[in-house]
């Protein structure tokens, strides 16, 4: 297996790169005025693939699509982008805009032939899901609610649907620099047998080994490296 991938998050909010605390869009740290100078700073460094997150569209207070169109447009690595993304249209419009994958959420719980009728339409390449869960019970609409459905209960449907990717988020974790829960990554891990990419509380050093030692391909990483705890690139010994 290759070393961990630390995938650079943007979190796009008014218009602001921003890190949220657990989730709550009114605990919010400003780091980058523009989102396309965040992004432009992680492929400076070596970034091969940035996460961005329309936090907007996920919480239903609007969308940042014409900031996203600037940075699939500018930069020259693969971006992936999440958040409110509901349906075919708003996903294909994404694609359209130059997205390399569309990242579904809510909608894999809600709406799981969605996913299906994406794959199937634009290849696994171009479609992941994320399970954002309290635990293993899955959180929806930006976090804001829990959903009632197990990531267990999930699986087998996405798996059956020909996904590949899958992104995992530890809610109760995401931005506070508390590390990874390793009890419930392993437990996710055991889950899913494609590949899995994991976020929520990425620390320091010590959670890229942990990635390793589970075998999990990657991170999605936003407040560490934004402030300099977990040095990006990161490399283990």
């Amino acid at each position: 297996m290759q070393e961990p991938l630390i995938i650079p998050c943007v979190d796009i909010q008014s218009g602001r790169a921003v890190r949220l605390f657990e989730g709550d869009p009114d605990r919010e740290t400003v780091y980058f005025d523009s989102p396309l100078d965040a992004a432009r700073h992680w492929v400076g460094l070596g970034a091969g693939l940035v996460h961005l997150v329309d936090l907007d569209a996920a919480t239903g207070r609007g969308e940042n699509r014409a900031v996203i169109a600037q940075i699939t447009a500018e930069l020259d690595v693969p971006v992936e982008v999440g958040g409110g993304i509901r349906s075919r249209e708003a996903a294909e419009e994404l694609l359209r805009l130059g997205v390399h994958r569309v990242v579904i959420g809510t909608a894999a719980v809600k709406q799981p032939e969605l996913v299906r009728d994406l794959i199937a339409a634009h290849g696994p390449e171009r479609v992941v899901v994320s399970l954002d869960a309290r635990g293993l019970e899955v959180a929806t609409h930006g976090w804001a609610q829990g959903s009632g459905v197990m990531v267990a209960d999930l699986t087998p449907t996405l798996a059956d649907a020909g996904l590949e990717t899958l992104i995992f988020t530890d809610v109760t974790r995401d931005g506070t620099l508390r590390g990874l829960n390793r009890e419930l990554m392993a437990q996710v891990r055991r889950l899913w047998t494609n590949t899995l990419i994991v976020g929520g509380g990425v620390a320091n050093l010590d959670d890229v080994r942990l990635l390793r030692e589970e075998r999990i391909e990657g991170a999605i990483v936003g407040r560490a490296i934004y402030e300099g705890i977990l040095p990006f690139p990161a490399t283990l010994d």
